[in-house]
């Protein structure tokens, strides 16, 4: 989405963890200079030096300041371009995971065979993440069980996102290697117990789809399915849609009518919804909705239903969506836009981001917490 949004003219998509696997194929010639972007400085900054950990012979260079930097500069960015690296050969595939391996030892990281991480598993006095850093797509044709879809740039990038337990164990699963032990690498680095597994075959990844979280205990509700919702929401004005999607999720698409609000926002936010006897809660996919469902009876006294499979259900139903910030019962905080995400940002906003990010290493310099250390 980030590079379809947003793009230096003629670059080629390439997350981080696919860098040293594809560069080689991408730039066979040892002479041809390679230049690393992306919105900013951080996940350039990374590929590049992984190139250069992985003894890439070309030229690498880091796109100083990324696409912010670039329309800092006045230059125009490529706009719903696709090029995407190709899949490698072989003979490819297996150099890199040799150098992905060399570098992954030198940071420290660890071994694991995958029988035993079952123990792991059910460990309850130790987190451990399990994440399989390849592309979405890969994932979803074939995983090992239990494991989480997190390609291996952006969990270099955003490790708290998935991971917040400081000090907890992380495993790693490609079966190429490159794009487990690059990933690793880096999160050895920054002083992560981490672990790679080795001897993953193509028989092993018998789970298939998108990650599913594991949730609490689903509480007492009661739900109503698409065709029964729509029909109310169609007769009767005396039943409203609440949506509990992220507000961005909200802009793209969401049932005509409903009204997007915050969970943490539930008190002020249904004091603005009109007057309703029946509430139909709905979120992206629907678990959010099941288990706000009693708060917001306990509430407005109204009858509450979730609606089955949320807006994920009626889209698959084939009805209709409104776009954009219709109807707000809550303003729109639940997510800060960071400059460097879009196109219709302001320069200043931009500029402050990367003031921000260069004094980022005289920061670290007087925190004796963070354990950095680098090959």
């Amino acid at each position: 989405d980030e590079y379809n949004t947003m793009s230096i003219p003629t670059g080629i998509s390439v997350p981080g963890a696919e860098l040293v696997l594809r560069v080689p194929e991408i730039a066979p010639n040892p002479k041809t200079k390679i230049i690393v972007n992306c919105a900013g400085r951080t996940r350039s900054i990374i590929g590049t030096q992984s190139l250069i950990n992985a003894g890439i012979p070309n030229e690498v260079n880091a796109l100083r300041n990324g696409t912010i930097g670039w329309t800092l500069a006045g230059q125009e960015l490529d706009k719903g371009q696709s090029r995407k690296f190709k899949e490698v050969s072989e003979s490819t595939a297996s150099e890199a995971a040799k150098r992905a391996r060399s570098v992954a030892d030198q940071a420290g990281v660890k071994r694991v065979k995958l029988a035993d991480i079952a123990q792991w598993k059910s460990q309850a006095e130790r987190t451990t993440y399990f994440f399989d850093p390849r592309t979405p797509e890969e994932y979803e044709a074939g995983h090992l069980p239990g494991f989480r879809s997190t390609p291996g740039g952006q969990l270099v990038q955003e490790t708290e996102m998935v991971a917040p337990v400081r000090g907890a164990r992380i495993v790693l699963s490609d079966p190429g290697g490159v794009r487990a032990n690059m990933p690793a690498s880096w999160l050895a680095q920054m002083a992560w117990d981490v672990y790679v597994i080795d001897d993953i075959k193509a028989t092993d990844l018998t789970e298939k789809g998108v990650w599913t979280p594991a949730l609490p205990s689903t509480p007492q509700i009661q739900t109503v399915d698409v065709k029964t919702a729509s029909s109310w929401l169609e007769s009767n004005s005396a039943t409203i849609c609440i949506d509990l999607s992220t507000h961005a999720n909200y802009v793209k698409g969401h049932i005509p009518g409903s009204w997007f609000a915050l969970r943490s926002q539930f008190s002020n936010a249904m004091k603005n919804l009109p007057t309703a006897n029946r509430l139909v809660l709905t979120s992206t996919t629907g678990e959010l909705a099941i288990f706000a469902a009693n708060e917001i009876q306990a509430l407005t006294g109204s009858a509450v239903y979730v609606l089955d499979g949320g807006n994920k259900a009626w889209i698959d139903a084939g009805l209709t969506l409104e776009r954009g910030a219709t109807h707000l019962a809550s303003p729109p905080l639940d997510r800060y836009k960071r400059p460097y995400e879009g196109t219709s940002v302001d320069p200043a906003a931009m500029q402050a981001y990367l003031d921000w990010e260069y004094g980022l290493v005289e920061q670290l310099g007087k925190d004796g917490t963070h354990h950095f250390w680098v090959l």
